[in-house]
């Protein structure tokens, strides 16, 4: 890639820009000479007419640039990527030149001025279409991957998606709260991103692998309705397509039943797929309800992809997972572990099995399938300490290690805790089957790589010796 001898011209647009008109918009100025910026698409040479193809954050735009005009002096080193501000007229394309296929298309632009506000390089692979380019290439140039038509449509289509979950649940009395992101060190399963506090040596913040002890505390507070778009951290090793810092929907819920947990998301989630994605058909309303047991011995997984044809990305088939055993036991530990989190309420049903028979109770838990993927998981919650405490003792944690742990939550519900529940919802993996990608980083803006490497950024880097000192931190050898 070479460096391209184009200089920049004086900085006349920002006295301008109020005026510029985007593509979606050009086809009703017939007649009118508007202006017009973005990128240049693509150019093409007919004869001595000069086209390009303008593209802006709305779509594409046609422009011709005819011999004689001012604007045609300028094209003689225009090419694809410059960033450009054109003043032209607006006329009807000849009926045979119309473009269907975009909003523009019955129309082109007679370019009159054009100044070029910035020149390109040029780019290290075609930004029309990226999908067969090498990741890692699409990672290191991320700003010009998320150029291409798909990438932006995929950016977009999440963000109508929270904004619609976002509506949807103020409109249902939620209340949109954010919790920390420095937090106290609670293991809930993964390893934590620990974070040093400079004002207190020797000690440390982990980010949260997800709010779940702060909406609890909310639902002590009184709240009664919560939600928040939360970002969570995980440490975990390369498994899959998965990322260190994902998006949920974070709900909780007081006075509610499981039953009840499952309608709130169900309808939320059925009407945002039939607002914003009509092309798709459920194919079951409500949800089918399938037991742990019942799904491994019929499907062998907990996770089954029940569309009829699966090959069908325009298929959701959405199924909830309930009767999960509360504990299992680990071999590796040699001891019973938690099967969800710690706060998971024991199904009332199966209490007096605690005791003598704990791996046969079941779990207030709940699981939200689509295609084959978890999507959500949630719970009903312990709400009581003297039931906390027992499925602690159960799980052999000492006393000292739950006060130093839990002693904040326990303290909390002796304070008239309601019985609450909530759910977490996958944003990424949601926003990744509704636009038909097989992996989640095509949803995410500035994904990691499968080792948890940005190579945009080249990061995790090594930190500056002075900086470490301050945090009274010392690295040693690898």
């Amino acid at each position: 890639m070479g460096v391209v001898g184009v200089g920049v011209k004086n900085r006349s647009w920002e006295n301008h820009m109020e005026q510029r008109v985007l593509s979606s918009a050009v086809s009703k100025k017939i007649g009118e000479k508007i202006t017009i910026a973005g990128w240049v698409n693509s150019r093409r040479d007919h004869g001595k007419l000069v086209f390009i193809d303008l593209r802006d954050c709305d779509g594409l735009t046609q422009v011709v640039f005819i011999p004689g005009a001012k604007a045609y002096q300028s094209t003689k080193d225009l090419r694809p990527e410059f960033v450009v501000k054109i003043t032209g007229q607006v006329e009807k394309r000849p009926e045979k030149m119309v473009n269907r296929k975009i909003a523009s298309g019955a129309v082109e632009i007679r370019a009159e001025e054009m100044e070029i506000l910035n020149p390109s390089l040029s780019p290290p692979f075609e930004i029309s279409d990226t999908t067969g380019v090498n990741e890692e290439i699409r990672m290191t140039y991320r700003y010009l991957d998320l150029r291409s038509p798909r990438m932006t449509a995929n950016l977009k289509n999440r963000s109508r998606i929270n904004q619609f979950l976002r509506t949807h649940l103020i409109n249902q009395d939620f209340v949109e709260v954010e919790t920390p992101d420095l937090t106290k060190g609670t293991p809930e399963g993964a390893r934590e991103y620990i974070v040093p506090c400079r004002q207190h040596p020797g000690q440390f913040y982990v980010l949260p692998q997800s709010p779940q002890q702060f909406k609890q505390l909310l639902m002590v507070a009184g709240l009664e309705r919560y939600f928040q778009i939360a970002r969570c951290f995980r440490d975990e090793d390369s498994r899959g397509d998965r990322q260190p810092e994902f998006t949920q929907l974070d709900l909780e819920m007081s006075f509610v039943s499981q039953e009840e947990v499952m309608e709130v998301t169900e309808k939320m989630i059925t009407a945002m797929v039939k607002e914003l994605f009509p092309e798709k058909k459920i194919t079951l309303t409500p949800f089918p309800r399938l037991a742990y047991k019942e799904a491994i011995e019929r499907y062998q997984t907990d996770k089954p992809d029940l569309r009829k044809d699966k090959s069908n990305d325009d298929e959701l088939s959405f199924c909830w997972l309930v009767d999960f055993p509360l504990f299992e036991y680990s071999a590796t530990e040699k001891k019973l572990v938690a099967t969800h989190h710690l706060f998971t309420s024991p199904n009332p049903e199966d209490i007096n099995l605690i005791d003598k028979q704990p791996k046969k109770v079941r779990a207030w838990q709940y699981d939200l399938v689509l295609n084959g993927y978890e999507i959500g998981s949630g719970s009903i919650r312990i709400h009581q300490r003297d039931l906390q405490e027992k499925i602690f003792q159960l799980l052999k944690i000492t006393p000292a290690e739950i006060k130093r742990r839990f002693g904040h939550m326990l303290k909390a519900f002796e304070f008239g805790a309601p019985p609450h529940g909530g759910i977490a919802l996958g944003l990424d993996r949601i926003s990744a089957i509704l636009a038909k990608e097989k992996s989640i980083r095509e949803v995410i803006a500035f994904p990691k790589t499968g080792d948890g490497r940005d190579l945009l950024m080249d990061a995790p880097s090594e930190l500056p010796e002075e900086q470490l000192k301050e945090v009274k931190i010392k690295t040693i050898a690898k």
